[in-house]
């Protein structure tokens, strides 16, 4: 039989998992990893809203031309999605607007893996490897960690089947490498956001800041820790006692 302080451990980092999951899983479907607030958003778009819109949805926008419209226009950048504000009617014959909409344009899977270049917009000043590695690893890690956990849980639940809270070790270890590809994610996309800001100053009347969706992953990394934690040593803990009480029944 279990003993109860065991069972309360794994509930507990059964509880702490599934959080985790749903943080992780949204903030790598949301837009919000890092936004930037612009002063005047309806000033700066309202003579050519319609032009920026079509320059930033192009499949030929470069990395500087979706920065512009994002300093520009209240971008807000996720791991999948760019998105900006502009007025909902940007005709040439329409007055200045202010009710605002927001339009996002997804990256394809070329564009996560797309060279990143040392001066962001000239393909001739050669490949920045730092920033080109930091992106890929920000849009794989999210998955690793995912995948991981989802492993873990599915180890979780044969262990249930099979009556035994050994393979609970296997459960924490899975969950400990997530929780270090989540961690690795935050950094390589601090790093890259960094980075991109040194080769392309944000403007004077422009302000920056992560957002929500990343606030979510640096959230999901500790509670895949504690989890990991609670697994290992309830399995292990639990193993040791068990180990003992055989051996003093077998004396």
């Amino acid at each position: 039989m279990m003993d109860n302080r065991f069972a309360t451990a794994l509930v507990i980092a059964c509880v702490l998992s599934l959080i985790s999951t749903i943080y992780m899983a949204a903030s790598i479907g949301t837009d919000f990893w890092y936004e930037y607030h612009t002063l005047s958003p309806a000033e700066n778009v309202s003579e050519a809203g319609r032009s920026i819109w079509e320059e930033f949805v192009s499949e030929e926008a470069d990395e500087k031309t979706y920065t512009d419209a994002l300093f520009r226009c209240n971008g807000t950048v996720g791991l999948w999605r760019r998105c900006i504000t502009v007025p909902k009617n940007s005709h040439w014959y329409s007055p200045p607007e202010t009710d605002m909409t927001t339009k996002c344009i997804s990256f394809s899977l070329s564009d996560q893996f797309m060279e990143k270049y040392i001066e962001p917009g000239n393909h001739n000043s050669g490949t920045d490897l730092n920033r080109t590695y930091l992106w890929r690893l920000q849009f794989l890690l999210p998955f690793v960690s995912l995948g991981l956990m989802c492993f873990g849980a599915l180890i979780g639940l044969c262990a249930c089947a099979c009556r035994s809270l050994y393979p609970a070790i296997a459960t924490g270890v899975l969950h400990f490498l997530a929780g270090l590809c989540t961690l690795g994610l935050v950094g390589c996309y601090v790093a890259g956001i960094e980075l991109l800001h040194k080769k392309l100053p944000l403007p004077d009347d422009v302000r920056g800041e992560f957002g929500w969706s990343f606030c979510l992953a640096c959230v999901s990394a500790p509670l895949q820790f504690m989890a990991a934690a609670l697994f290992i040593w309830a399995a292990r803990t639990n193993r040791k006692e068990f180990t003992l009480l055989k051996a003093y029944r077998v004396a």
